[in-house]
């Protein structure tokens, strides 16, 4: 399904071990922000619990919420948590993204 969103099993246990750091449940909100060098950039928050209208995805028991309009920007995306020389950063793997940038928090259409 285009629509359907993936949280990798290293994303969610990052995401784990932050919530529980700072006392939160392990829920991990991706909104899409106008912005960035490619026109749009991705912004990850906890989040105290899914909105009526988020599309929701879990794995291993951490949950992946997404609002209906970023979710028309990142519907299919895979969402990872990835460890390099140059830092550790939760990065989206997104079809829809025509052009990216070096960074890799941002993205066009």
């Amino acid at each position: 399904m285009a629509d359907t969103l993936t949280l990798t099993p290293a994303a969610a246990k990052r995401v784990a071990w932050i919530a529980e750091k700072q006392t939160k449940p392990p829920i991990l909100r991706l909104s899409v922000e106008g912005g960035g060098c490619s026109g749009f950039q991705y912004k990850f928050d906890l989040s105290e619990g899914p909105d009526s209208d988020d599309a929701v995805s879990e794995t291993d028991g951490v949950k992946l919420v997404v609002d209906p309009i970023s979710l028309d920007l990142v519907g299919g995306s895979v969402v990872d948590f990835v460890e390099s020389l140059g830092g550790a950063a939760f990065r989206v793997e997104n079809p829809n993204a025509a052009a990216g940038c070096g960074c890799g928090s941002s993205f066009g259409i």
